[in-house]
């Protein structure tokens, strides 16, 4: 029979191999600001992209959870696994990933474009407005933990599209810069 991977000691590696991660990421970005390449920009660029994405997946999929976690009993092993996932999801890639992302942007939008362009601050706007969205499914994961979500199925299946459509927006603004 093999091991459960909502245990503690499954928790305990989980955490322990995103940190490795984390600390390689981080000392590749060191490394890149301590000793710079010629195009130190596309790197940063690189990493920023990393970070994005591993950020987006986490916004993309938690309201999902919550979909799914809405249906099941409160106290039953299915609500408990959720609470499980909802927590390492946010905590452990979400948290993490969107730190990075604001860091690495932020620089980005300082060494490059020196904080100037209409495109810039729309996109930055939707960040913050993204970024908004991220901590109010932080305060869902907790009350799921405590047993004390609210929301239907339904409600959450509408929220699963504001990052969607934030991302967009972005995307848009970052690619096209239309003005």
């Amino acid at each position: 029979m093999s091991e459960k991977q909502t245990g503690e000691n499954a928790g305990r590696r989980a955490r322990l191999r995103a940190a490795a991660a984390l600390t390689v990421f981080a000392l590749l970005a060191l490394l890149l600001i301590l000793y710079p390449p010629d195009n130190l920009y596309l790197w940063i660029k690189a990493l920023h992209i990393m970070a994005v994405i591993s950020w987006m997946a986490g916004l993309l999929y938690l309201p999902r959870l919550f979909v799914y976690h809405t249906d099941a009993p409160k106290g039953s092993a299915q609500s408990e696994t959720f609470k499980v996932m909802e927590g390492r999801l946010y905590r452990t890639i979400m948290q993490p990933a969107m730190g990075l992302a604001w860091l690495l942007g932020l620089y980005l939008a300082w060494s490059v474009y020196g904080f100037q362009g209409g495109w810039l601050h729309a996109k930055l706007a939707f960040v913050v407005l993204l970024t908004g969205v991220h901590h109010y499914f932080g305060r869902a994961v907790k009350a799921f933990a405590e047993d004390r979500n609210e929301k239907t199925g339904r409600q959450w299946r509408i929220w699963n599209e504001a990052p969607a459509l934030l991302m967009v927006l972005i995307v848009i603004m970052a690619v096209v810069k239309p003005f």
